[in-house]
């Protein structure tokens, strides 16, 4: 315990709170000794991005309680499975060498408010392969990590309101049923508007 803490930067007192709170799992016991492992390092290190970025030590239970039984991110923050984007499911390792030397705890914690990871038993799950795809391509082409998940955030904002036009739109002169049946003209509309935004910027540009 006293090791797991040093390595966690946090005191031995802090980490049996956490134990008490069931903010991290159990240690595999084996007689009376007691191990902790790699994992239990990284959600210590999680908790710690988690509290940095201003969550409180209840809604940190509550991720921790969805990780031990198995549950989504998406699903403890009530978000429907996608209709269109396929989810990724992962290893620790996998999800590593995607984003070699970028899997900070922070940027964990970020991806994980964004709702773009989720626990399935011992995987990492993705919520969608396009974006997994895009922010992986754009690491490699060197943009940091944190800066395309808070690029990411800024997206979503805009993508939210966009969608409430297009629904509201639908709505206005049709039933309920017809938003989805024309869901892919509203991501027609998106994809043609940012191309020739993407256009115009270009020309703009020195």
């Amino acid at each position: 315990m006293e090791e797991l803490a040093r390595l966690a930067g946090i005191t031995v007192r802090t980490l049996r709170f956490y134990r008490e709170r069931k903010l991290i799992p159990p240690p595999r016991r084996e007689g009376r000794i007691a191990w902790y492992d790699d994992h239990h390092l990284a959600r210590l290190r999680t908790i710690s991005a988690l509290l940095e970025r201003g969550h409180t030590l209840n809604g940190i239970a509550e991720l921790a309680e969805a990780f031990d039984h198995g549950r989504g991110v998406g699903d403890l923050l009530g978000m429907d499975t996608p209709t269109e984007e396929i989810p990724v499911h992962l290893t620790p390792g996998e999800l590593a060498d995607r984003f070699a030397g970028e899997v900070t705890p922070e940027n964990l914690a970020a991806a994980m408010e964004l709702g773009y990871l989720g626990i399935d038993g011992e995987e990492i799950v993705h919520i969608s392969r396009r974006l997994l795809d895009v922010s992986s391509a754009l690491v490699r082409e060197g943009i940091p990590l944190a800066e395309v998940l808070t690029a990411g955030r800024r997206v979503r904002e805009h993508a939210d309101a966009l969608a409430e036009l297009f629904t509201g739109l639908i709505l206005r002169h049709a039933p309920e049923e017809d938003v989805q049946r024309l869901r892919p003209l509203a991501r027609s509309v998106m994809e043609a508007e940012l191309s020739l935004a993407l256009d115009r910027r270009m020309r703009k540009a020195p």
